[in-house]
């Protein structure tokens, strides 16, 4: 058994990660999109009903896969963080980090004392499988992986002090909300929304963390890669799932889909 974080280190190695959402929240469709070819997949614990249970599930699923799974916690708490921490999560997503001392919080609940505030437990934990692991204790801090997610204008503001916490291995910027805070909510594509997204990628790869998003068109996820970003994500099983089963209807139906097809973050 080995608690090495390759998804960690290919961010490190500057190696471009291609991810894919999952809010379906079944550890079925889980293995089922484990075995497509994605680097990594996002367990969305923030706007999918998960729980500790069913993102369990999906980790032992995906277990046997090349697939790294990310887990985004419903908000940047501690104790959520450590339960999601011993069922084996090695890579959190935070959601909405508006400055450093929230990202300074995040990394420390990923951590043991006396690097942080991580609670140990490991003989009741996956993680450690249960105390097998030798030295788990001493070497999981390293192994953790802690991606902070901005999505505001108060948070872009605060990049720079941000990116100057230790611990933060990457910086997230989500789309959807960040055009709502600027004025343009359901338009990721606007002209203000996108100068901002790619003055932050630019950014964020300058100060040595890896920059990530996620973006359904798949133009503009091509455009993030090209700027730098390190991990992308292109779909979500919802969406895949939503819009192949309407065109499947409407083609039968001989009438257009329910719903638009107009490019947007999901």
């Amino acid at each position: 058994m080995t608690l090495t974080n390759h998804f960690k280190a290919a961010l490190k190695a500057q190696q471009p990660q291609i991810g894919l959402w999952l809010g379906l929240c079944s550890g079925y469709s889980a293995e089922l999109l484990a075995g497509a070819g994605f680097d990594w997949l996002l367990i969305d614990g923030e706007h999918a009903p998960n729980d500790v249970q069913s993102v369990l599930h999906q980790l032992q699923a995906i277990a046997p896969y090349p697939s790294h799974p990310v887990v985004r916690p419903a908000w940047n708490d501690a104790v959520q963080i450590k339960q999601l921490l011993d069922i084996g999560t090695q890579t959190l997503l935070v959601p909405m980090v508006q400055n450093a001392e929230q990202a300074r919080q995040a990394v420390l609940a990923t951590r043991y004392p006396p690097a942080g505030i991580r609670g140990v437990g490991s003989a009741l934990a996956r993680a450690s499988r249960w105390n097998r692991i030798p030295g788990y204790l001493q070497q999981a801090n390293d192994e953790m992986c802690v991606l902070v997610q901005i999505e505001t204008r108060e948070a872009v503001s605060n990049l720079a002090s941000i990116l100057d916490v230790e611990g933060v291995d990457g910086v997230f910027i989500g789309p959807a909300d960040l055009s709502a805070d600027m004025g343009y909510a359901g338009n990721p594509h606007h002209p203000d929304v996108k100068a901002a997204i790619e003055q932050a990628i630019v950014q964020i790869r300058a100060a040595g963390k890896a920059p990530g998003i996620l973006m359904a068109d798949p133009a503009a996820a091509a455009r993030y890669l090209e700027l730098g970003a390190l991990f992308v994500a292109v779909g979500v099983d919802t969406t895949l799932l939503a819009r192949s089963a309407e065109a499947l209807a409407a083609s039968f139906k001989h009438t257009q889909p329910a719903t638009g097809t107009h490019p947007g973050v999901y």
